[in-house]
């Protein structure tokens, strides 16, 4: 699992330069559970490690230039977006 999330790190520091590195692994570590979580509460069985890093990959694609939308829509991931100490990459 750290091996895909650190690939998923790599890949939304390159759709989203504004993001520190610990920012980006907390969006990818949100992104992996929030899919895990929900699909589990789906009651489908589990397809493995591979299946969520393809969906988190196509988020990271789809959505991680735009994460800062997601925080102004929902301030509960504001602060994921709002931390000037974290060191950029």
């Amino acid at each position: 699992m750290k091996k895909y999330q650190d690939e998923l790190v790599k890949m939304l520091l390159k759709q989203n330069g504004s993001l520190s590195v610990a920012r980006a692994r907390s969006w990818v570590e949100l992104m992996w559970e929030d899919f895990e979580t929900t699909y589990a509460k789906s009651g489908r069985e589990y397809l493995g490690e591979k299946e969520t890093k393809r969906i988190v990959e196509q988020w990271v694609l789809h959505y991680g230039h735009r994460l800062h939308d997601l925080a102004n829509v929902n301030k509960k991931y504001a602060h994921l977006l709002d931390d000037e100490e974290d060191v950029k990459h």
